[in-house]
């Protein structure tokens, strides 16, 4: 089967990355214990943490060119934000000695408010100008399949992500385009080249 990735990826925050709801577990002040990594307590001592194959995965989306994107409905998305900018993730394996990376530097889209995440995604596409089909999206909660409609696809996340989640999400995607749908790029590519040998004509 082929490895291609989705151009997007995107992944809803409460009980998709992390292991609570932040409109509801969490009360502000957000505070880290110096630069300890995936690890935000609130005012309470409420840890806030990605789930453990979640740092992992961000990195292996970054270093492969993969725009990643938080899609929340949360009612609370400042406090979201300021959990995202809280949190170090660490370097990936293998390197140790790199610094780790504030965990709102991987998301390269945020559409976090209330709302249908029909409309979260339409942002996306206006924003990115990716097409839906180049899409795949995790979430914990059967409703937000509703994403689907526009083309996007949809992959349940029933006990946080991880690897084997995850995996299960691509292969599903390679499963529904096994090419990639925007051509376009490559017909651009063929009329510029007729047109450069015209002009040298």
């Amino acid at each position: 089967m082929t490895s291609r990735l989705p151009k997007l990826v995107a992944f809803d925050l409460d009980y998709t990355l992390w292991d609570l709801w932040i409109d509801t577990h969490v009360t502000p002040p957000l505070k880290r214990d110096g630069n300890a990594l995936n690890s935000v307590k609130d005012k309470y001592g409420e840890e806030i943490s990605f789930y453990r194959d979640v740092p992992e995965i961000l990195h292996r989306l970054r270093n492969a060119g993969v725009i990643i994107a938080a899609c929340s409905r949360t009612s609370a998305p400042t406090l979201a934000r300021r959990a995202l900018s809280l949190l170090l993730v660490p370097p990936p394996a293998g390197h140790k000695g790199e610094s780790p990376t504030p965990a709102i530097k991987f998301f390269d889209q945020q559409e976090i408010y209330p709302g249908s995440k029909i409309t979260h995604f339409k942002k996306l596409h206006q924003k990115t100008g990716m097409p839906y089909s180049e899409m795949l999206f995790f979430d914990d909660e059967h409703r937000n399949k509703e994403v689907e409609s526009l083309g996007v696809t949809f992959c349940l996340v029933s006990r946080g992500l991880d690897d084997r989640t995850f995996e299960h999400g691509l292969n599903e995607w390679r499963r529904r385009h096994p090419t990639e749908v925007a051509e376009d790029a490559s017909a651009e590519k063929v009329e510029a080249h007729r047109d450069e040998e015209e002009e040298e004509e």
